[in-house]
């Protein structure tokens, strides 16, 4: 491989850790769909029924098993006034009476993402799709699967624009009718009931319309059809108002009652008493009215069966009945019933038994028997059809492997003739026809386990090499880059690859094995992409384990006794032990706040003479780190407050006010002359004061729309026409700055920060202000504190190699050398081999300490508002004031782009620094880009499928954090070289006395390489404020 310039491999990196990414679904989530299956459903005798004629399926969309169980005052009582109004009750009787008197009830477990779409898909198909099929479509089917809809007679359904259409156009054409009301409906600031009522009134409408339409009557008078009624509001409310306000818990009345009604509707209009019921919900909800990770209130839900063909309540005459024993339904006053729990994708199971309906040929679900009312002969033949359902699958996809394999090795228990599945399903047989069956009951629920053990192994058969495989490719990422940041910024590329003959043809075998393998298996395209970049970047590293010696020794040139040995073994080990502290953070938030106040000590180890002449920057530091310690004691889940809202628009307003009073004295220095013509100054001050009163503009809409949507009068039209106007202009009215720019890099941190401050204030609900002015503020000390300590250190140590000077380029020459540098250097060119000294100093092992520190920030400045453990902590409320309806994809793309706003403060500081200490731009981005991947090695093998909904969730969101993070530092350093152009950065001048060394510091000769000398450090220092 040719040597990479600096955005190339800035450019490599992104697309190596965009494709690594994917890896995690190839290996965890493989999608369980196969097709080829045949269905299975209960035999029965000719003349037999099925135990219900017709289904009807209610989906609270959004509802918390515990809310809809809980008793609570009234939350819209007719009349406050009335005595007992306020005493807490169920807010869903109905639903609770057929708990009690006629149904069977629990708990129904949901599995990540708990979204609506995957939520569906488990409810009504029995089948968990993994996480990147879902990415790939909202609405509609990336693939095709079975349902409980698709095997009905006929469907009706209303509800969402969302969920509906995707049943519709995966079953046979014409089974499926939906009626769903506009998108424009799913209004998050106004009143969400209205979506339920619609729903119920239009069910209402199609049994109205029998009377008067003979097709239609015979049509709905038929067996086998199914009912679905998509509940939207509470979903809409929760996000809204919380799972615990008011407006939710009285979206659960209004959905009670209109339970209630269309049963009362549906049993008058048959009058047979066969229809059976089922009321749950597609997920929960969070305090903080998100959903999306495993967190149990978003996982747990309410499923309530009743009707015909359903089992009736096992009341427990004293005592506390069975599946009450975690605890969680202890305030629900239902100990005394039976409480049992499934896995969601089971309730697709147990309609299409109830319905008489063949199972979905995908399904997972394992049929729960304690809801069914049959006689144990009913249940063992239902078990039997269950468990070869699922076996069916196994059939196809062991044939499947078996086809793509070199050597197929089985799975054991169902491997040979004794314990083949044609042999345990004549066993169950025989059982049911000698009339053991409960023992028939067990023996299909274990084979049925067996099948679902024999399902995972297949998944996970090729774990371990596809694991091996993206290690070594994190691997070799990692050498590479180290390789490659000696080789640019130690060496200044003086080095030579070195391959031969021998290491270029093994690393050339390696891959053809590994492609032939690849071929032979028929591996997806994804899989050859993971195996192109390890073979790469190990001979690559091979090549060039010159460069390695070589920067091993001007590294470690001061290391000289065995005390420097073991200091900097020390030193080594506190760094590992740091990036281990990093990852122990995304358990624990509160590490964060520990490390800040460690960090407000730092600058105490250079001593107490560098503390005493720089004792007002260290007091800032200080205050600083004391300040960003406080974000992550406070809780993640935020409700709108529109005081602290504009607490921090007030104090970001207040640093623009102040820049601009004291502009000259901010800027002057002993070096530097600031003084300029009155008229050089006026376009540059009335730009930075438009952009303080878009702050101030913000903060005015921002207060007329919270409370707007507060009192659910939704969003005034102006409101959103301003905030989208203050948003656009923020990001707009910066650039007239070029028309007369002033280049001190602290006028362009102003710039940068009231840029991007209304955005901090319109998409704010709580603290994320505050945090921005304290982040902002430590950014600016660290730049300043850090070449305060370059220049200290310099000065003590006459080794340390000096700061050379940088000349500022504009910036209409900055993309003409981003294009150049995207060309890889040709390795034999002048520029290579020439002895022309760089004009940047080489790195030292004292910023490998500087790159960490930016690691830190960067890490910081994601965790500081939300919570580790969820990215959906970081709440949609604010979205709401200039997206007020559903849109998922431009919702979710405005609360990313307010996520990565800190990202791009900091890339322009670390730019900043870059220069300041007089390193190559990029230097410092890659050293991070090199180590941060420590990180994401350590989320990879902390994946799991399995266990808790909570740590499942967990862990796939921690390794999607530490690798776009790393992708984010990729990108933003070409945000950072844009922001940075044409500032001048040079000496200034401590609180005690001059730290700037004026003259010409000549360049030291280094180590010899290819007949020529590496200049440690080279030109004049020249420092100017």
């Amino acid at each position: 491989m040719a040597r990479l310039g600096r955005f190339g491999f800035l450019g490599l990196a992104v697309v190596f850790h965009v494709i690594y990414i994917a890896s995690i679904f190839d290996i965890y989530f493989v999608s369980p769909i196969v097709h080829g299956m045949h269905s299975f459903g209960v035999e029965r005798n000719n003349g037999a029924e099925a135990p219900a004629k017709r289904l009807v399926l209610f989906v609270g969309d959004g509802l918390r098993a515990d809310k809809a169980f809980q008793s609570f005052p009234d939350p819209s009582p007719p009349n406050p006034e009335t005595p007992g109004a306020l005493e807490p009750r169920p807010l869903a009787p109905f639903i609770r009476s057929r708990v009690l008197k006629s149904g069977t009830f629990g708990v129904s477990h949901t599995r990540v993402p708990t979204e609506s779409r995957p939520g569906h898909v488990a409810l009504i198909a029995g089948l968990y799709e993994d996480v990147s099929a879902v990415m790939t479509g909202w609405k509609l089917n990336p693939v095709n699967f079975d349902s409980v809809f698709n095997q009905s007679r006929h469907t009706w359904s209303w509800g969402s624009p969302d969920i509906l259409p995707m049943f519709k156009e995966g079953a046979v054409p014409g089974r499926v009718e939906t009626d769903t009301y506009a998108e424009e409906f799913e209004d998050f600031t106004k009143d969400a009931v209205q979506l339920d009522t619609w729903v119920f009134d239009k069910a209402k409408e199609l049994f109205a319309s029998a009377s008067k339409n003979a097709t239609l009557d015979h049509e709905l008078r038929q067996d086998k059809n199914v009912f679905f009624l998509h509940l939207l509001g509470l979903d809409t409310t929760g996000h809204s108002y919380r799972p615990y306000s008011k407006e939710y818990l009285h979206n659960i009345k209004v959905v009670d009652q209109g339970v209630k009604e269309m049963t009362k509707l549906i049993e008058d209009f048959y009058g047979d008493g066969k229809t059976a019921f089922v009321f749950t919900a597609d997920h929960g909800m969070s305090d903080w009215g998100s959903h999306g990770d495993g967190h149990p209130d978003n996982t747990r839900t309410p499923l309530v069966a009743w009707g015909s063909g359903v089992a009736k309540p096992i009341i427990s005459i004293s005592g506390t009945a069975k599946g009450h024993e975690d605890g969680f339904s202890a305030d629900w006053g239902l100990n005394r019933v039976q409480r049992n729990d499934v896995d969601q994708a089971d309730v697709a199971a147990l309609m299409a038994y109830l319905a008489g309906l063949d199972f979905p040929v995908n399904s997972v679900g394992e049929l729960p028997l304690a809801y069914v009312g049959g006689d144990a002969k009913e249940k063992a033949e239902a078990a039997m059809a269950n468990a070869r359902g699922v076996l069916e699958m196994y059939r196809v996809k062991e044939q499947h492997k078996k086809a793509n394999e070199i050597r197929y090795k089985a799975y054991t228990p169902l491997g040979n003739e004794e314990h083949s599945v044609e042999h345990r399903l004549a066993g169950i047989r025989k059982a049911i026809d000698q009339g053991r069956f409960h023992q028939a009951i067990t023996m299909s629920q274990d084979l049925l386990h067996l099948g679902l053990d024999g399902l995972r192994y297949l998944q996970t058969y090729d774990w371990l090499f596809l694991r091996a495989l993206v290690t070594s490719g994190y691997l070799g990422w990692i050498v590479f880059a180290m390789t490659t940041v000696i080789d640019m910024h130690v060496l200044h590329g003086k080095t030579h690859a070195s391959r031969t003959i021998a290491t270029t043809s093994s690393f050339g075998a390696v891959s053809v094995a590994l492609f032939s393998l690849l071929f032979v298996r028929k591996a997806p395209y994804t899989y050859y992409l993971y195996a192109i970049f390890p073979p790469i970047f190990w001979e690559e590293v091979v090549a060039r384990r010159e460069a390695l010696r070589l920067g091993a020794n001007v590294l470690l040139k001061n290391i000289s006794s065995k005390t420097d040995t073991l200091l900097l073994g020390l030193k080594a080990f506190a760094f590992l032990a740091f990036l281990e502290v990093l990852v122990l953070s995304y358990f624990h938030r509160t590490v964060y706040t520990v490390c800040f106040v460690a960090a407000a000590f730092w600058p105490m180890i250079y001593g107490l003479d560098f503390v005493m002449h720089n004792r007002t920057l260290v007091a800032t530091w200080g205050v600083a780190c004391s300040s960003m310690s406080i974000f992550t004691l406070l809780p993640a889940n935020k409700v709108d407050n529109i005081n602290v809202i504009l607490l921090g628009g007030f104090l970001m307003g207040l640093v623009g006010v102040l820049y601009l009073l004291f502009e000259k004295s901010i800027l002057s220095g002993p070096t530097t002359n600031t003084q300029s013509p009155p008229a050089l100054d006026t376009l540059p001050r009335t730009i930075l004061g438009v952009q303080v009163g878009l702050i101030v503009l913000a903060m005015i809409v921002t207060s007329s729309s919270v409370a707007s949507i507060q009192a659910k009068r939704g969003l005034p039209i102006g409101n959103q026409v301003v905030g989208w106007l203050v948003l656009i202009a923020s990001l707009t009215v910066p650039f007239l700055h070029s028309l007369q720019p002033k280049n001190h890099y602290l006028h362009r941190l102003v710039i940068i920060f009231l840029t991007f401050s209304p955005v901090f204030i319109i998409l704010t609900i709580s603290y994320e202000g505050l945090f921005y002015f304290a982040f902002c503020a430590l950014l600016v000390t660290w730049v300043r504190l850090e070449h305060r300590i370059y220049n200290f250190t310099k000065n003590a140590n006459p080794s340390h190699p000096p700061s050379p000077t940088i000349t500022a380029k504009p910036l209409s020459t900055v993309l003409p050398d981003i294009s150049s540098q995207l060309q890889s250097p040709n390795e034999n060119s002048d520029d290579i081999t020439a002895s022309k000294p760089s004009p940047y100093r080489s790195l030292t092992l004292h910023d490998v300490r500087i790159s960490l520190f930016f690691l830190y920030l960067i890490q910081s400045a994601f965790f500081s508002v939300g919570n580790i453990a969820s990215v959906s902590s970081f709440s949609l409320d604010s979205v709401y004031r200039l997206i007020p309806v559903f849109d998922p994809f431009s919702q979710g793309l405005l609360l990313m782009f307010k996520l990565i706003i800190p990202f791009v403060v900091i890339s322009a500081n670390l730019g900043i620094l870059n220069r300041r200490l007089g390193v190559a731009p990029s230097s410092l981005f890659m050293v991070v880009i090199a180590i941060s991947d420590v990180l994401t090695m350590n989320f990879f093998w902390l994946v799991r499928d399995e266990g808790s909904w909570l740590d499942i969730g967990t862990s796939i969101s921690h390794f999607f954090i530490a690798s776009l993070l790393c992708v984010f530092v990729s990108g933003l350093e070409f945000v950072s070289e844009i922001f940075v152009s044409g500032v001048e950065v040079g000496g200034e001048v401590d609180d005690g006395k001059r730290q700037g060394n004026g003259g010409v510091v000549a360049g030291k000769d280094g180590a010899k390489v290819n007949g020529h000398s590496i200049a440690e450090s080279n030109g004049t220092l020249a420092e100017k404020h």
